[in-house]
């Protein structure tokens, strides 16, 4: 019998030659029903299907038919389950978003039991961030687990492509979802992605006319993207080969795997629609807590601080969402009987950078002086803090010269209280302790030990050129002053504080901005209102490069627990080492 080959089957052909793999034909009102389309095209689709020979004429799947489910059907699953969910906080400081129990069930067990009840046994499980927790599925599901170090500093779509050789008729799922109804099936024909019904202005794609996903437009709405995704036949080696190339390219660290889709402005895959109501995606505390107000995670330690810091039950505790914003802790912003606050949690291994009674004791200093933020909240033992969140404020803009002249005014106001504190901040004993954290006890800098003799070699000039020390912000940064709107500068986070020379405070907020040497001695002036003497211009210049090594170490010790800061810590490195040389220079040229 010779078939029309002439054509590929499309979605629909596809879609409903699937139902019939499932029920027995029944007639074409029954095939619309089930399908969602219309008459007319369950009348097309059906003479299509016959004419190419994968149904005969009592609409029955042939030999063809049932040899291409067989090629087609699902053999694996990737779930991704690498990330920190930093969405989720406060829970995901105990628990990572995968193992929330939802309803009684824990997230990542339920999508593994779907699998299985569709026939999918064969599971790779991508980890990173608490991989640990994850390693008792080896044993309860037999799950492969493939280890992603680099979870910290990129996106989802290095998570995927460290599993990338094993996408072949494979679902790939996000690992953070709660399915009522599940949506993997024993047989597949073609490659889609999975989006629902329901309008997101977050998301990326959008289904249109041609059952096609495009690119939305500016300021449009997509579909609410689901993240599951089933890839077969030439999808397979064309997702395969775009991650292996995205995943070099530094530029799409940050990036989501579903780029890798994109090609032209479309998926080169099939839309596969749902009812929004099937899925649930439990990204922050308050999606749990709508989809299971019941569940064990709910209750935090975080959570009950707040509420009874505040005097208020935890259901008012709402609107919670991450800041991103911070090397050192991580924070989020929620809001409380018509108020916002910050609720700060010390972040990975800061129990060995912070004394936090010696933070409290600065609170303590500048109480009654209108310097910082307004405090409700600290405990000197764990570093939780909570702070109002002023709606009226922004932070400095270092490339706004009015805004340097508002802050260093008030920095300046700071430093002329003289304020005295039990504790000191020592520059060159910070560099050693934060050294003496790594855990190779080895720099990644080849010439690290030349930089640091040369930077050591500044103590004497800085010795003989230091001011009386009293209390230094030490962290005087553009992030941490903020600017109310009547012009009221406040300086917050002072954590790092402690008595010091305050100049130092000045070469601080210079190497966190990345100035150049030109905007470092504009920076002094401003301060000094262009009356530095020329040794104290030196001596900070003797600072930046003490210190730009202090964070450079730092940095290196973050680098340990897998956060990354990128061009920041290779510009303290530089401050290091140059600023040596401009203080060597003028030194000779005083001399």
């Amino acid at each position: 019998m010779k078939f029309s080959n002439c054509k590929i089957m499309n979605k629909q052909e596809n879609d409903i030659l699937l139902i019939l793999n499932e029920h027995s034909y029944s007639g074409q009102r029954s095939l619309a029903k089930l399908s969602g389309y219309s008459l007319g095209m369950i009348n097309k689709s059906l003479k299509s299907l016959v004419d190419q020979g994968y149904l005969d004429s009592e609409v029955r799947l042939t030999a063809r038919a049932k040899n291409m489910l067989k090629q087609r059907a699902p053999r694996n699953a990737i779930i991704l389950a690498a990330g920190f969910g930093l969405r989720m906080v406060p829970i995901n400081m105990d628990t990572p978003k995968a193992l929330l129990k939802v309803h009684g069930e824990v997230l990542i067990e339920r999508l593994i039991r779907q699998l299985h009840e569709a026939g999918v046994t064969d599971i790779t499980v991508v980890v990173g961030f608490m991989k640990e927790q994850f390693e008792y599925l080896i044993d309860e599901f037999n799950v492969k687990l493939v280890v992603n170090m680099e979870y910290a500093s990129r996106n989802n779509l290095h998570t995927l492509f460290i599993a990338s050789d094993r996408i072949s008729n494979t679902y790939i799922v996000p690992c953070d979802l709660w399915l009522g109804v599940n949506p993997f099936r024993s047989h597949e024909l073609y490659s889609w992605y999975m989006v629902n019904d329901t309008t997101d202005p977050s998301s990326i794609v959008r289904v249109n006319r041609g059952m096609e996903l495009v690119n939305v437009p500016a300021f449009s709405n997509g579909n609410g993207m689901i993240g599951i995704a089933y890839i077969t036949g030439d999808p397979s080696i064309k997702l395969r080969e775009k991650l292996a190339s995205m995943d070099k390219d530094v530029h799409f660290n940050n990036s989501f795997w579903e780029e890798a889709l994109f090609e032209s402005g479309r998926m080169f895959v099939n839309a596969r629609i749902i009812d929004g109501s099937q899925t649930k995606e439990i990204n922050t505390y308050e999606e749990l807590r709508e989809t299971d107000e019941r569940s064990d995670h709910l209750r935090s330690e975080v959570i009950d601080t707040i509420a009874k810091a505040l005097n208020t039950a935890s259901h008012n505790i709402t609107d919670i969402s991450v800041l991103k914003k911070g090397m050192t802790n991580r924070s989020f912003l929620f809001s409380c009987e018509g108020s916002k606050f910050i609720m700060r949690i010390p972040g990975e291994g800061t129990e060995h950078l912070i004394n936090r009674q010696n933070e409290a004791n600065v609170y303590q200093a500048i109480k009654d002086r209108k310097l910082s933020d307004d405090i409700f909240y600290i405990n000197p033992n764990n570093g939780y803090k909570i702070t109002l969140y002023r709606e009226d404020s922004r932070t400095c803009n270092p490339n706004d010269e009015d805004d340097l002249r508002l802050c260093m005014d008030k920095l300046r106001e700071f430093h002329q209280y003289k304020l005295k504190v039990p504790h000191m901040f020592d520059i060159f004993a910070t560099i050693e302790f934060y050294e003496s954290l790594w855990p190779t006890h080895k720099s990644v800098y080849k010439d690290y030990e030349t930089v640091k003799n040369n930077v050591y070699k500044l103590r004497d000039y800085i010795n003989k050129n230091a001011e009386e020390y009293c209390l230094t912000h030490i962290d005087a940064i553009p992030d941490n002053f903020l600017i109310l709107d009547d012009g009221e500068v406040r300086l917050i986070d002072w954590e790092y504080s402690g008595m010091q020379d305050p100049h130092v405070d000045i070469a601080m907020f210079a190497i966190y901005s990345l100035y150049d040497r030109k905007a470092v001695d504009r920076l002094i002036d401003i301060y000094f209102k262009n009356r530095c003497p020329h040794n104290i211009r030196i001596k900070i210049y003797c600072y930046i490069s003490a210190c730009g090594l202090l964070w450079s170490n730092w940095c290196e010790y973050k680098r340990s627990l897998g956060i990354e800061f990128g061009e920041y810590s290779l510009r303290q490195y530089r401050y290091a080492k140059e600023y040596y040389e401009s203080v060597k220079t003028e030194i000779g040229r005083t001399v």
